[in-house]
């Protein structure tokens, strides 16, 4: 994962932070690629059937910034690659140094 992550669109709100997320599902591993733009690009091995890329995203998410699955909500996109994604308890300078 790239240090410089000053593309990356983060966004506060009063429950935590928003932003945008590339999901690239049926990829060979769980991975954090890096930036797309001013998204997150995520790969998950799990297929978009069913809601499994979705859950995969939020456990890959979960563990790389210390949260539980529960705290991350998929906002928009449920059934789109390009999704917003809510990160509940965190502020958007806090997200940035648990992504760096």
């Amino acid at each position: 994962m790239p240090s410089d992550l000053s593309d990356l669109k983060i966004t506060d709100t009063p429950l935590g932070c928003r932003l945008a997320v590339k999901v690239v599902p049926g990829s060979s591993r769980d991975r954090i690629v890096g930036t797309l733009g001013q998204a997150l690009k995520v790969a998950v091995s799990a297929a978009p059937e069913k809601g499994a890329a979705n859950k995969a995203l939020l456990k890959l998410l979960g563990k790389r910034l210390g949260l539980r699955p529960a705290q991350i909500q998929i906002l928009s996109g449920q059934t789109q690659a390009r999704k917003q994604i809510l990160v509940l308890s965190l502020s958007a300078s806090q997200l940035r140094s648990r992504l760096a």
